[in-house]
C-alpha cells in the first residue's frame, strides 16, 4: 500500500475561517470537493482527514490540521510517523504573502519566511517537505501589522480572485501529487511568470 499526504494550513474554527491565512485549506477543500471525498476527524491525529483512494493500493490523505497554524508541524509529523511516508513526498499548501493574489509557486527548500506554520513544519518534520505556496499578494498599506493581514479577510473583490483561482489551484495539486515537484515546478512556475510579465 503506497501512502502520501497532502495538507492544507490553516486554524479551526469559524472565527478565521475565510481567512488570508487559511487559504491552505480553502484549496484542500475545493480538493476533497472535487473528488468527492469525505472529511473525517481523527483526534489522534489532531486533523481532519479525507481518503483519497486513487486507484488499487495506491492512496492520499488530505489533511488539515486542528493544531492552530502554529503547531502545525506536530500533527503531520504524528501522521507521517504512523503511516511511515517519507518527508520529501509530503504536500503542504499554505498562504504565502511574497506571491501575488491567486497564483501559485512550486518549492521544496528555503526558509520558513516568517509563516508559523511553515516554522512549526521546519521544527517538527524537518526540510524537504513539498511546499505549495498560494499568493495572498502583500499587505496593503505596506505598514499593516502582518498578523493582522493574514487574519483578516479577503476583500470581495480578492475573494472572486480566489473563487476564479479555486480549480487552478486544484488542477496544480493533481498535477504536483501525480507527476512529482520537478514537472509541477516547471509547468507552474513558468505559468506564474508568464502571467506577471
Amino acid at each position: 500500500m503506497s501512502v502520501t499526504l497532502i495538507a492544507g494550513l490553516g486554524n479551526p474554527g469559524r472565527e478565521y475561517a475565510g481567512s488570508r491565512h487559511n487559504l491552505g485549506f480553502t484549496a484542500i477543500d475545493a480538493l476533497a470537493a472535487a473528488e468527492g471525498l469525505k472529511w473525517e476527524k481523527e483526534s489522534h491525529f489532531q486533523a481532519e482527514i479525507a481518503r483519497w483512494d486513487v486507484r488499487p493500493r495506491v492512496t492520499r490523505l488530505l489533511v488539515k490540521p486542528q493544531t492552530f497554524m502554529n503547531d502545525s508541524g506536530r500533527s503531520l509529523r504524528a501522521l507521517l510517523d504512523f503511516h511511515q511516508i517519507p518527508v520529501e513526498t509530503l504536500i503542504v499548501a499554505y498562504d504565502d504573502l511574497t506571491i501575488d493574489l491567486g497564483l501559485v509557486k512550486v518549492s521544496v527548500s528555503g526558509s520558513d519566511g516568517g509563516h508559523n506554520g511553515v516554522a512549526s513544519l521546519l521544527e517538527h518534520v524537518g526540510s524537504g517537505f513539498i511546499r505549495y505556496r498560494l499568493g495572498i499578494g502583500a499587505p496593503r498599506p505596506a505598514e499593516m501589522d502582518i498578523k493582522d493581514f493574514v487574519l483578516g479577510k479577503f476583500s470581495t473583490e480578492q475573494a472572486n480572485i480566489i473563487d476564479q483561482q479555486l480549480n487552478t489551484f486544484v488542477d496544480g495539486l493533481r498535477l504536483l501529487s501525480n507527476r512529482g515537484s520537478a514537472e509541477a515546478m516547471n509547468i507552474l512556475n513558468r505559468r506564474d511568470r508568464h502571467e506577471t510579465d
